[in-house]
């Protein structure tokens, strides 16, 4: 009977497994220099799947029971394709062996074109390699904001007020959060015409944001701290007078900090009637999240060289561009030139393009600027464009056109403030010499923004026009609000997987 029903037990537990949803996780490394492979695609029996990240991890997970016949099929560009079964997968690190391409197995397909050649073909195959119909895109969206203050210095060189002084701009400078990031994933369904700028609609399924709010609290205290100083040193009716450099603005003080009750009292209406304005503008920001997401989306998808105004301009503006077709590789069971370009003058962009040998559409691109996009320094204000990077992939639809696969880019700029401060406390209701305290000093900060995205685009399928008339959004969706980065959160969905910045994310405030 004990064994009758462990039989039995064992039966259940198996079928329990093999009947709900698995998990797979592991990282892709090149065989030769067991470095991690990034933007390799995982598929679940050659459909559509993830892909790896930076480090060469994923992690896919798989709806129904795992048959004898399932396997995962992880490919990439120059890479041997490897199928690996899941009945009994254990978690290992797969190891992909780079792919040696025969060129007469290349111009097999294809006479041996000169790069001009290739060119004009590439350039012919825009306006019909590339879908602009309505679809509809099962996909993930991830966008990460990186700050960093690399520089803060606050000189005080003169103060009439006491407490106002060098110990205590340091303290505030030394409690202000050095770095600070936060992120947003959203899993969803975008429906609508590829074409620029054309009418979406979406199904967001799941988002969250990750985001330390710790920074608006400290605020808060400094301006506590520095009412405080002002109630006890300045007079009624007294205004500040700000300059910096060329440029000064006034500034009134609040009665309020004086006790004047009447006065106080309006201030105090008009101050609540300012907050109920913003907090209703902070709700229809936050309600806002759909149409603000569905837009940021579909303008990156149409944020390539195939538009023509796009700064990413090396086949519009090939003239410009040096060419060479330095290899061929296999991609996606299709064979693909390898061209680079980089710029012959002025121009912002280098890279690589993978040119599909027998329709001549570009299949990925991967660029990074040469030089700043933007540079400028006036009047103690300077900006510097420095960075923008990326990779590009595109798969075929079930229209046989071209649309995104996948999209890595990152962009950075650093802002900085160098010039003499001064505020000037004054007060035209005094008698004698109207100003009354002053302090004065020097600034310089140096704040650098760095700006990474990514999309996933797991599943797209045509659309027709009325079904995308007929379908009706979810009004006022938001996001959940995470202070720490929850591996359970995306449980049972297939997204990318999380960089490292995003699994150590953690709020001041969270423990």
């Amino acid at each position: 009977m004990r064994t009758v029903t462990f039989f039995l037990l064992v039966v259940l537990i198996s079928a329990l497994t093999l009947n709900g949803q698995s998990t797979f996780s592991s990282r892709v490394l090149d065989a030769t220099t067991d470095q991690p492979i990034p933007y390799a695609t995982i598929q679940f029996n050659s459909k559509n799947g993830v892909i790896t990240n930076d480090n060469g991890e994923y992690s896919i997970t798989i709806s129904r029971a795992i048959r004898a016949t399932d396997s995962l099929i992880i490919s990439c560009l120059g890479y041997e394709k490897q199928s690996i079964p899941l009945l009994n997968y254990n978690n290992e690190v797969t190891l992909l062996n780079p792919k040696v391409v025969d060129l007469e197995e290349v111009l097999l397909t294809n006479k041996n074109y000169t790069i001009d050649e290739i060119l004009e073909k590439i350039k012919a195959g825009l306006a019909t390699n590339y879908d602009t119909d309505y679809a509809k895109r099962k996909l993930f969206y991830r966008e990460s904001y990186y700050n960093n203050i690399d520089k803060s210095v606050v000189n005080i060189k003169k103060s009439s007020i006491p407490e106002i002084n060098q110990q205590l701009v340091d303290s505030l400078l030394n409690d202000v959060p050095k770095t600070n990031s936060n992120h947003v994933e959203l899993l969803g369904n975008l429906y609508g015409k590829f074409a620029p700028q054309s009418k979406q609609k979406m199904d967001i399924l799941k988002a969250c944001r990750l985001q330390d709010e710790a920074s608006e609290v400290n605020l808060e205290n400094y301006e506590k701290r520095f009412n405080a100083i002002f109630k006890k040193y300045v007079k009624r009716d007294s205004y500040f007078k700000i300059k910096s450099g060329w440029f000064s603005t006034k500034e009134e003080i609040d009665s309020s900090l004086f006790g004047d009750t009447e006065k106080a009292s309006k201030e105090k209406e008009m101050t609540d009637q300012l907050l109920a304005e913003k907090r209703r503008k902070d709700s229809l920001r936050k309600a806002g999240f759909l149409n603000f997401r569905k837009m940021t989306i579909h303008r990156l998808e149409n944020d390539h060289f195939v538009d023509e105004e796009n700064d990413l301009n090396f086949l519009h503006k090939s003239n410009r561009y040096e060419f060479e077709i330095e290899d061929y590789a296999f991609m996606n069971d299709m064979f693909v030139y390898v061209i680079s370009f980089k710029p012959k003058r002025r121009e912002d962009y280098k890279g690589t393009m993978y040119v599909n040998t027998e329709d001549f559409a570009v299949v990925r691109v991967d660029y990074q600027n040469v030089k700043p996009l933007r540079k400028f320094r006036l009047l103690g204000i300077s900006l510097n464009e420095y960075l923008k990077e990326g990779t590009i992939i595109f798969h075929k639809n079930d229209n046989d056109k071209y649309s995104i696969k996948y999209i890595d880019e990152s962009s950075g700029q650093s802002v900085g403030i160098k010039r003499p401060i001064k505020i000037i406390e004054k007060n035209k209701n005094v008698k004698g010499r109207r100003q009354q305290n002053m302090v004065k000093g020097d600034i310089d900060f140096i704040v650098t923004n760095l700006e990474k995205t990514e999309l996933i685009v797991f599943e797209t399928e045509s659309l027709a026009e009325k079904t995308f008339n007929d379908f009706k959004e979810k009004a006022n969706v938001l996001p959940e609000y995470l202070k720490k980065y929850n591996p359970e959160f995306w449980k049972g969905y297939n997204i990318i997987e999380p960089n490292q910045a995003i699994k150590e994310f953690k709020a001041i405030d969270s423990e």
